[in-house]
């Protein structure tokens, strides 16, 4: 099982998720409403500039004239309109086509404007003297424009800052993971340093001591401060940088699987099978390494309850090119650790690498989580359940650089 704050993660996520997607929903609405409300005061506009042209072109009462022209043709500096005879251009404002142009420039774009108006809006008709119609053309205004791509310009930037977050937050959390495993394995090292020396000096003395020199538990005592050197080794390479370098692949890996076979159950069985040359390298660290795979057999032996077989198979595999790498990627390939246990179900196959997951009544459950931070961060590949059945066995696949 895990800690309560894993256990409630997806929860929090989709209700993070959800509340942006209100929020998105909200922006989306108000604003639209805001547009049609621009968009019915333009229309408005535009009937009463449209209205204000038939009068003057229609009256003989030039009195008002100077009035209108100033407060309602003049005051439109914003929604562009084309007035047009249904053949020429006679008229147009705000149309924004730049100054310095030809004069036959100009009549090109206005042209241009004036089709994309007539895709956009239909003419408002000015019934003039003698039967002749002059026709107003008009399209929205650019702040009525820009407020109709405000609400998917403010979501990308939302997105964005939300990723540039997450990411940063990401970021931070391993690195403060990263520092608590490396505080922890340097003072495991240091903890384990002081009796380790003693028990070698112990060992040294009985030793050399004439009652118990022939004894066998000084040489079952040297192969436990053996262990222990081994468990203080790995602590301390994962407290610094530890070193890579190429190692026969199958040769380690037998190494690793050889400690484990003469200490657990005889009903569990190991095999090991290649389909690769015996020489194939790994850049691995050796210490590192076996405790993976140390990791990954105990925890299928407890599935198994002490009983069944567990299958290491050696392959290479296709390289993925991540994306963000910027350096060409190295060949890799791969260890296939099977077991005939009880199988995880499919929820829970990612739970099994957060710290804190057990379904055991001991143990802290730090052994996968463990075993993926040394192949991911350390080694630079990857640790994953390839197949996994209840009731059936589970495949970890363990991935390394060549």
């Amino acid at each position: 099982m895990l800690p309560p704050l894993y256990d409630q993660k997806s929860r929090i996520k989709l209700l993070v998720l959800l509340l942006a997607l209100l929020i998105a929903g909200a922006t989306v609405v108000y604003t639209n409403v805001l547009v049609q409300r621009l968009s019915e005061r333009e229309q408005s506009q535009i009937d009463l500039y449209a209205k204000t042209l038939r009068y003057i072109i229609n009256t003989e009462d030039t009195k008002n004239l100077p009035f209108l022209q100033e407060q309602i043709i003049e005051a439109n500096t914003t929604i562009p309109v084309i007035l047009t005879d249904g053949e020429n251009i006679n008229d147009a404002k705000n149309l924004g086509l730049g100054k310095g142009l030809s004069e036959a420039d100009s009549v090109r774009r206005m042209n241009a404007v004036l089709l994309d108006m007539q895709k956009r809006h239909p003419p408002i008709v000015i019934e003039l003297a003698g039967g002749v119609r002059n026709y107003v053309f008009y399209q929205d205004s650019r702040l009525l424009r820009q407020l109709r791509t405000y609400p998917l310009a403010a979501l990308a930037v939302i997105a964005s800052l939300s990723m540039m977050a997450y990411i940063a937050f990401s970021y931070s959390r391993r690195a403060e993971q990263n520092r608590v495993w490396v505080g922890l394995a340097k003072e495991t090292a240091h903890q384990l340093g002081t009796p380790l020396s003693s028990l070698v000096g112990w060992q040294e003395y009985l030793r050399q001591s004439d009652r118990f020199r022939e004894e066998p538990i000084v040489e079952e005592l040297g192969k436990d401060i053996k262990r222990l050197e081994i468990i203080t080794e790995r602590f301390s390479n994962i407290g610094s940088v530890p070193v890579l370098k190429a190692e026969n692949l199958y040769h380690t890996t037998r190494n690793a699987i050889a400690y484990l076979e003469s200490r657990v159950s005889r009903k569990v069985k190991f095999s090991i099978e290649t389909d690769l040359p015996l020489d194939t390298p790994a850049c691995l660290n050796v210490p590192l390494f076996d405790w993976v795979v140390e990791n990954i057999c105990k925890n299928a032996v407890d599935a198994m309850d002490g009983r069944g077989s567990i299958t290491l198979r050696l392959r290479r595999v296709k390289t993925r090119r991540e994306w963000w790498r910027w350096r060409k990627p190295r060949p890799q390939v791969a260890i296939d650790i099977t077991d005939t246990g009880k199988g995880i179900s499919k929820n829970k196959l990612e739970s099994v690498f957060l710290p804190g997951y057990t379904t055991k009544k001991r143990g802290w459950g730090l052994g996968l989580a463990l075993a993926r931070r040394i192949i991911e961060n350390y080694h630079e590949g990857r640790l994953f359940v390839k197949w996994s059945e209840v009731g059936k066995g589970t495949t970890f696949r363990l991935i390394l650089n060549q």
